[in-house]
């Protein structure tokens, strides 16, 4: 008998689930649907912060790499990922500071996804944008066009997030509830407003191409910004960069340290080295280490040598067998705390600022905001104080330093390059993209590509699979010879 009530009990049971909608048994109890932004607010700032890549560096021609032939080092790569994960939890985000009532969450989150959106369309070219996370957005997963969004074209893209940027400065406020769970700021509205200005004006200087652009009004939107700190106030010291500090506690650490392929692989690369030893830079003894060979002390700039990041592999491992190459400095694999990952620093608003100011986009004395930015920058740099105060305004005063007309853009985006080192992530390789400055070297018989620097990465093979119609006619709208990694983008031309 008792075998009979258990089986229909268990057939009740049974047509009850099936009377449920499918959605209810999605929900693990385990794994709330629901919390708190400030919860999710620090996942996503140490994704968006953590910066520190060696792949750009080997692009950038700021290391080279003797395990193995690296693709980045040698120009061979080729596909990416989208990066919908890092916005979809911006939206997550959003979507809960809207129903607690916490109005900043929603302001930084505008942010974080106009950030992370810049950086997928500068690798690709056209990407969803309208119509992104709309499933997400409105739990609709049903309609194709929300799960297969249409390819924005670039320019569309771009002035939708410099409209956000600035939704985002306007509106956040310091008598809103408080921002819990900040890593970077701690809570501090003005810092967050600084940062959101600052990274704006890297966003219109990243259109320099397109400064004619009406609909862009590229010009008059820096210059608004730059006039009106009062509104717009702007990264004014090394203490307010957007960074994300390290701590000697395991989790917490810098991204290399212990790392055994950044104590033995890694060294620097020749033209970058050429670069500091013609300016008497004394970074270099920051950056990297005199060669083995060398019997002089670690002051002098001759002790130093580097690889070049286009012969093959076979010749850098010769010199460095030799002893005649500078490997990259200890503190990048032996240090826990080192530097702070940096997504956008005070040194580089001010080179920002003296682009601007050559261009004619705002008023202001480029000298000066140029000779800030490598000061700045230097001491940012100066770990354990290497070199001195002196050493730092001696090296500004140089001829060969000071800027020269009809040269500055060159010499700007030059020592804006130098202040990347290690950190920035790809934005050295994009501002060479931009402007040509510092030259590459290609010479050698280890590069890829057709001895070419790529313009882009192609579209990943989930969007071929899964949007297919959209991604093939962004394909066709924008690269004649389809999608590869050599096709140039709209504001590269």
């Amino acid at each position: 008998m008792k075998k009979y009530i258990s089986i229909s009990l268990f057939l009740i049971i049974t047509i009850f689930a099936a009377c449920k909608k499918f959605d209810y048994f999605q929900i693990n109890p385990n794994n709330p649907t629901i919390a708190d932004p400030s919860l999710l607010l620090p996942a996503i700032e140490r994704t968006a912060f953590s910066t520190i890549s060696g792949d750009a560096a080997l692009a950038s021609r700021y290391l080279v790499y003797t395990q193995s032939a690296s693709n980045a080092q040698y120009y061979g790569w080729q596909r990416s990922g989208m990066g919908y994960g890092n916005i979809s939890q911006v939206v997550k985000m959003e979507k809960e500071a809207a129903r607690t009532g916490k109005p900043n969450y929603r302001y930084i989150g505008k942010f974080f996804r106009a950030y992370f959106i810049v950086n997928m369309t500068q690798t690709f070219g056209d990407i969803p944008y309208s119509q992104m996370m709309q499933s997400i957005l409105y739990n609709n997963f049903s309609d194709s066009s929300a799960t297969r969004p249409v390819y924005d074209k670039q320019q569309d893209i771009y002035r939708g997030v410099l409209d956000d940027l600035k939704i985002a400065s306007d509106s956040l406020s310091a008598n809103s509830v408080a921002i819990g769970g900040d890593l970077v700021y701690e809570g501090n509205i003005e810092r967050w407003k600084k940062l959101i200005n600052s990274f704006t004006l890297r966003v219109l200087m990243s259109l320099s191409k397109k400064e004619a652009d009406g609909s862009l009004n590229i010009k008059q939107r820096f210059n608004d910004i730059v006039s009106n700190p009062a509104k717009y106030p702007l990264i004014s010291s090394n203490a307010e960069n957007g960074r994300l500090p390290y701590y000697n506690v395991t989790g917490n650490q810098y991204p290399f340290y212990n790392n055994n392929s950044m104590k033995t692989d890694y060294y620097l690369d020749s033209t970058f080295v050429d670069i500091l030893r013609e300016l008497k830079d004394p970074r270099l003894f920051v950056f990297g280490k005199p060669k083995p060979s060398s019997a002089l002390p670690p002051t002098d700039f001759n002790a130093y040598d580097g690889l070049r990041g286009s012969a093959p592999l076979a010749v850098n491992t010769a010199k460095r067998g030799a002893g005649n190459a500078s490997q990259i400095h200890d503190r990048y694999a032996y240090e826990a705390i080192n530097e702070p990952s940096v997504l956008m620093s005070y040194a580089e608003v001010q080179f920002l600022l003296a682009e601007a100011a050559v261009r004619g986009w705002i008023g202001g004395n480029a000298q000066e905001f140029y000779k800030n930015g490598i000061k700045v920058s230097m001491e940012f740099s100066n770990f354990k104080n290497t070199y001195t105060g002196t050493a730092i305004d001696n090296y500004v005063a140089q001829p060969s330093v000071v800027l020269q007309a009809g040269n500055e853009i060159k010499q700007i985006i030059t020592q804006k390059y130098i202040s990347m080192f290690m950190n920035t992530g790809w934005q050295p390789f994009y501002e060479q993209r931009r402007t040509g400055f510092p030259t590459f070297d290609v010479s050698g018989a280890g590069i890829l590509n057709g001895g070419k620097i790529p313009r882009r990465w192609m579209y990943p093979t989930d969007e071929f699979n899964n949007n297919r119609v959209n991604v093939e006619n962004a394909v066709k709208n924008q690269y004649p010879e389809g999608d590869n990694i050599n096709g140039v983008m709209w504001i590269l031309k």
